[in-house]
C-alpha cells in the first residue's frame, strides 16, 4: 500500500511538471553554461532559505543562506550622550557639524557590525561529468536543472514552504559526496571599511566554525556574536543504482529567543518524507503563487522581466520570515560582508521592493514586511524617546534585523519621516485589502502614532506654517552639513501631508470623527510644495531640482503618494510633466537602476506609454545580470550612468515590477483606470486577476488595438467608479452588481461580495 501511494505520488509529480513546463511561455531562465559568479547564479527560496546555484572553478557550488543570519552586535560608539536629534538641531544651528559625523555617520562605514552575514556553501566535485550541456529555471514551479555532457542531471529545489533544500542528482555514474564549505571568519584582513563592495568576513572576529560527517550526514556549526550560532546540515541517499537524492537545511539561534530546530534534524526528517513528496507540496505552493495574477505584453523583454520579478518576489517575501532586505535570502557569496551589510534601507529599498505587491494580488506576502514592522515596534518606540525625545512613532531609516538604528549618514538614517514612508505600506494593505479588522488593529494604530509623533516634533513658523526644525532629502548634498534645510523639503512635506492626510480619512472611516477633525486642522496647517516659476518640484524652497541624482526624493508627490495627481487637471499636470521633463533634461548620470524602473511608475502616472516602457527597457537591459538581479550600476557602458558597479540590491527590481503593473492598470484616484499608460503600438494585451484600490479584481483583453473585455470581481462588496474604456458596451455578465452611467465617461458600480461584471466592448 506504501509503494503504492509513492507511486502515485510520483506520477502526479511528473504529471504536474509537465504541465507547469507547457505554462512557462519563455519567461524561465535558461543558459548553455552554470555561472561562475555569485551574482549571475540561478536564484532559489522561499524568503527564509536561498540558494544560488552555479559553478566555481569544476565544482557545482550552492550558496547556502537564510535570511535571520544576523550579527546584531550594537553599532559601536553610536549611543552616546550626544545621540539626540535636539543636540544635532544645535550643531546645524551653530554650523559645528564635524562632530555629528564623526559620532554618528562613520562608524557605518568603519565597523564590520551590525551587519546580514552568509550561511555556507555546499559544493560538489563535477570535473569528471563533461561540459555542462544546460542549466534551467523553471519559474512555474521554482526548479532548476542542469544536465552534463556525461548525462547527469541534477534537479534541486528549495521547498515553498519547508527550511529545506532538496537535491536529485539522476543518471550519475559513480557516487559523490557534498562538501560543505565554511565562509572564510578567520584569516588576514584585506578589505576594511568598505560598505558598498564589503569588508572582509574575518573583520567580525569569529572563531571557525567546526564541519563534522556521520556517514551520509555532514553538520557545519558556527558561534557568532553575542550568543547568536548557525547550523548548515546536509544529508543525503542512494536512492538507486544511477540516482542520488539529499537535502539541507539551516537552522539559527538567536540569544533570548525560541529555540529553532536544529537543521541535522530538519534534514533527516525531509529526507524520510522524500523528495517526490515534497515536491508535489512544493509546485502546488507555486501553482497557487502563479495563479493570482498574470500579464501579457507584446515586449517579450519586458513581460520576461515582470515574471522574473514576481518569481523573485516569491521567493523572498513570505510570512513568518524577515522581509525584503537589500540582497534578502540571496546574500554575497564573495568571503566579504554583503553591500550595504545587507541591512534593511528604509529611505527607499524596503518600500520600493514592496510596491508591486498590491496591484498583482500578492497581499499574502506583502504582509511579511508589516509583520516585521509590528513586531520590532517596541524597539522603534524605545528609539523614538531615546533619539527624539517624543511620545509616537518614528523608524529609524537603516536597521538590524529587530529594528535596531544602526548610524549612517542620519540625515536619512535617523530621518524624522520614514514611519511616514512605511506608513502608506499600511495604508495600501488596506485599501487593496478593505481588512477591516487590518484597519482597526494594525493600519490605523501605526498611521495614527506616526502622526502623533510628527505633531510633537513639528514646529509652528513665523508664517504659521508647521515644519520641522530641520529638513533633508534623500540623499542631496550626501551628510553635508548643507544637507539640512531649514524648511521643509518637498521630500518630508509630502510625507508629512501623506500622514496627516490617511489618519484623517482612517479615522473618520471607522467614525472617529474627533480624531479625524484633528488630523484635518494638522494637516491644514502645511505649507504647499515648493515650486519653481516653471511649475517643477524642487527639493526643498531654497534649493531647486539642479543636479543628476539617483533618489528622486523631491518627487514623492507625484510617486508614491499620489498627492498631486494628473486627474486633478492642469496645475497638477504642469506640475508633473515638467517636474519629469526637468529630471529628463538634467539627465541620468548619477542613477542607478531602480532609478528608471521609479521613472517608470511616475511616467505611467502621467499617462506616459512610451515613456514608461523605454525606462523599463533600460533597467532591463543596462542595469541587470544575466539571472536577472538589479547590479545598481550600468552594465553596458552605454551612458546611462555614470555608475558602472555592480553591488547586488532588489529594490530596482520590484520597481520594475510595478511599473509595468502601473502601465495596466490604476486606481489609486479614486477610480478603476484600464491600461493608462500603454504604448501606442501594443496592439494586443491582457491580463488577469491585477487588484486595484477597494478589493476589485480586474481582468482586461485588448484585441487589435481595442479593449475587447472588462472582467470585475469584487472581493469585500463596496462601490467604485469605472472610467470607461469603450464607446459603447454592454454587460455580458452581472452578478450582484448595480451599474449606473454617468455623464462624464464612467460608470458607477455598487457591489455586494462575490458581485461579477464583465462588460464588452460594443464596437460601434
Amino acid at each position: 500500500m506504501l509503494l503504492m501511494k509513492k507511486i502515485v505520488t510520483i506520477i502526479i509529480g511528473v504529471l504536474f511538471y509537465g504541465d507547469v513546463l507547457a505554462q512557462s511561455a519563455g519567461h524561465d531562465l535558461h543558459f548553455d553554461t552554470l555561472a561562475n559568479r555569485w551574482d549571475e547564479a540561478i536564484p532559489l527560496g522561499n524568503g527564509m532559505l536561498g540558494a544560488l546555484v552555479w559553478q566555481k572553478a569544476d565544482h557545482l557550488r550552492f550558496s547556502l543562506d537564510r535570511a535571520d543570519l544576523w550579527d546584531q552586535r550594537p553599532m559601536k560608539g553610536l549611543h552616546r550622550p550626544e545621540f539626540r536629534y535636539p543636540w544635532v538641531v544645535e550643531q546645524v544651528r551653530k554650523k559645528d557639524y564635524a562632530p555629528v559625523q564623526q559620532y554618528f555617520d562613520e562608524p557605518y562605514d568603519r565597523e564590520p557590525a551590525p551587519s546580514k552575514i552568509p550561511g555556507g556553501a555546499l559544493e560538489f566535485d563535477t570535473k569528471n561529468w563533461g561540459s555542462v550541456k544546460y542549466v534551467h529555471l523553471y519559474l512555474p514551479n521554482a526548479l532548476c536543472e542542469v544536465k552534463w555532457a556525461n548525462g547527469t542531471t541534477l534537479k534541486t529545489f528549495v521547498h515553498a514552504t519547508k527550511p529545506v533544500g532538496w537535491f536529485r542528482f539522476e543518471h550519475i555514474k559513480t557516487g559523490i559526496i557534498p562538501q560543505l564549505i565554511a565562509p572564510r571568519y578567520q584569516g588576514t584582513i584585506k578589505i576594511s571599511g568598505d560598505p558598498v563592495g564589503g569588508d572582509d568576513l574575518s573583520r567580525l572576529g569569529y572563531p571557525q566554525g567546526v564541519i563534522k560527517r556521520r556517514g551520509n550526514s555532514i553538520t557545519y556549526q558556527q558561534q557568532g556574536w553575542g550568543g547568536f550560532a548557525y547550523e548548515i546540515n546536509v544529508q543525503w541517499q542512494q536512492v538507486n543504482a544511477t540516482t542520488i537524492e539529499g537535502v539541507w537545511s539551516i537552522s539559527s539561534q538567536h540569544a533570548g529567543k525560541k529555540i529553532n530546530i536544529a537543521a541535522a534534524v530538519v534534514s533527516k526528517q525531509a529526507l524520510q518524507h522524500n523528495y517526490a513528496n515534497d515536491y508535489v507540496s512544493h509546485t502546488a505552493w507555486w501553482k497557487n503563487f502563479w495563479s493570482k495574477s498574470a500579464i501579457h505584453v507584446p515586449d517579450a523583454g519586458l513581460e520576461k522581466q515582470w515574471y522574473l520579478e514576481q518569481y523573485k518576489f516569491g521567493s523572498a517575501s513570505r510570512q513568518g520570515a524577515p522581509p525584503i532586505s537589500l540582497q534578502a535570502v540571496w546574500t554575497a557569496d564573495n568571503g566579504r560582508l554583503p553591500p550595504w551589510k545587507g541591512d534593511f534601507h528604509h529611505d527607499l529599498n524596503t518600500q520600493l521592493s514592496y510596491w508591486p505587491a498590491y496591484s498583482a494580488n500578492h497581499l499574502q506576502e506583502g504582509l511579511a514586511y508589516l509583520d516585521h514592522l509590528d513586531a520590532n515596534k517596541a524597539n522603534y518606540e524605545r528609539y523614538t524617546k531615546m533619539y527624539f525625545g517624543k511620545d509616537g512613532l518614528a523608524v529609524p531609516g537603516v536597521t538590524t534585523l529587530d529594528g535596531t538604528e544602526m548610524g549612517g549618514w542620519i540625515q536619512y538614517s535617523l530621518s524624522p519621516t520614514v514611519s511616514s514612508w512605511l506608513a502608506q505600506h499600511y495604508y495600501l494593505q488596506w485599501r487593496y485589502s478593505m481588512d477591516r479588522e487590518f484597519l482597526r488593529k494594525r493600519a490605523y494604530p501605526w498611521i495614527k502614532s506616526t502622526a502623533t509623533f510628527l505633531e510633537n516634533l513639528t514646529i509652528i513658523d513665523s508664517n504659521g506654517h508647521r515644519k520641522l526644525p530641520i529638513s533633508s532629502s534623500p540623499e542631496i548634498n550626501d551628510n553635508d552639513i548643507t544637507a539640512w534645510f531649514p524648511q521643509n523639503t518637498n521630500y518630508d512635506l509630502s510625507l508629512m501631508k501623506f500622514t496627516f492626510k490617511a489618519a484623517a480619512e482612517l479615522a473618520a472611516e471607522q467614525g472617529l470623527n474627533e480624531e479625524a477633525a484633528h488630523w484635518k486642522k494638522i494637516y491644514s496647517e502645511f505649507d504647499d510644495f515648493a515650486l519653481t516659476a516653471n511649475n517643477e518640484l524642487m527639493f526643498a524652497p531654497s534649493m531647486a531640482y539642479n543636479q543628476s541624482h539617483r533618489h528622486f526624493s523631491n518627487m514623492m508627490a507625484i510617486h508614491p503618494l499620489g498627492l498631486i495627481k494628473w486627474e486633478d487637471g492642469p496645475k497638477s499636470q504642469a506640475i508633473i510633466k515638467n517636474s519629469i521633463h526637468l529630471l529628463d533634461s538634467i539627465g541620468p548620470a548619477y542613477w542607478c537602476g531602480y532609478s528608471y524602473a521609479w521613472l517608470a511608475n511616475m511616467k505611467a502616472r502621467a499617462k506616459d506609454g512610451e515613456g514608461a516602457a523605454k525606462d523599463l527597457g533600460i533597467f532591463a537591459k543596462a542595469f541587470c545580470s544575466i539571472n536577472s538581479f538589479h547590479l545598481n550600476g550600468d552594465q553596458t557602458k552605454s551612458g546611462y550612468s555614470k555608475f558602472q558597479y555592480r553591488p547586488f540590491t532588489l529594490e530596482g527590481n520590484f520597481a520594475f515590477a510595478a511599473g509595468l503593473q502601473e502601465m495596466l492598470l490604476q486606481s489609486y484616484a479614486g477610480f478603476i483606470e484600464i491600461m493608462p499608460a500603454v504604448p501606442i503600438g501594443w496592439a494586443d494585451i491582457s491580463f488577469e486577476n491585477l487588484r486595484t484600490e477597494g478589493a476589485f479584481l480586474v481582468s482586461v483583453k485588448k484585441e487589435g488595438g481595442q479593449i475587447a473585455e472588462v472582467k470585475i470581481v469584487s472581493e469585500k462588496g463596496g462601490k467604485t467608479k469605472l472610467k470607461l474604456p469603450f464607446k459603447t458596451w454592454f454587460a455580458a455578465t452581472k452578478k450582484d452588481v448595480v451599474i449606473k452611467q454617468t455623464d462624464d465617461g464612467f460608470v458607477n458600480l455598487i457591489c455586494k461580495p462575490g458581485a461579477v461584471l464583465i462588460l464588452k466592448n460594443g464596437y460601434e
